[in-house]
């Protein structure tokens, strides 16, 4: 059975620095930040795609429980869930806004 998280795609979060999360992986409870624990990668050249070979920089997975959800009145808060007819949506702790993007 998989875990569910308050964290989704697209979603700002809070770690040292503000970013917005590019991937969830709930079966290691990790996310992908944009431009936050960047690593360097070695890449080979492959002339049939048009890639050049060198050292590229790309995002890292960063455990989930290091990333805060970010409310866009209140700043980094805990999330909850209220019922809205027969949806579930995420709710801040605060000031009771819903963080859904429509």
């Amino acid at each position: 059975m998989q875990k569910t998280y308050d964290i989704r795609r697209n979603d700002q979060v809070k770690i040292i620095a503000e970013g917005r999360v590019l991937r969830v992986f709930p079966d290691t409870a990790r996310v992908l930040v944009e431009h936050v624990m960047m690593v360097k990668k070695n890449v080979r050249p492959n002339p049939q795609k048009n890639i050049k070979g060198g050292i590229a920089e790309q995002e890292s997975p960063i455990a989930i429980s290091n990333v805060k959800l970010v409310c866009p009145s209140c700043g980094p808060v805990r999330a909850g869930h209220e019922r809205h007819g027969d949806k579930s949506v995420r709710v801040c702790k605060r000031c009771k806004t819903t963080l859904e993007k429509s």
